[in-house]
């Protein structure tokens, strides 16, 4: 019943997207989050999902890199919940 209820609105990253954590809140709803990909980035959750997600350090996330400067800043797209992070390390989508 407990996996169910994490399925119920996991959502994979695309081919686009990237998994990361948060490392550090810097303000302005902004924050440097460690990527899968060995880079860290300043990231910004968009006006639309601001006041939908509450992101704090240690939180598993979706980044999303800009299309200039992508090296270094990118979105903050979907949060996971630890339930969420601990099943998605399980089945091997992120290390």
């Amino acid at each position: 019943m407990v996996e169910e209820e994490v399925m119920g609105r996991m959502r994979i990253p695309r081919s686009d997207e990237i998994v990361g954590t948060v490392e550090a809140m810097v303000g302005g709803s902004r924050m440097v989050v460690s990527c899968s990909d060995g880079k860290e980035r300043t990231c910004r959750i968009p006006g639309k999902i601001r006041r939908r997600i509450w992101v704090k350090e240690g939180d598993t996330v979706i980044v999303k890199p800009w299309c200039i400067e992508g090296d270094k800043k990118g979105d903050i797209m979907w949060r996971y919940t630890k339930l969420q992070a601990g099943w998605l390390r399980r089945k091997g989508h992120i290390k």
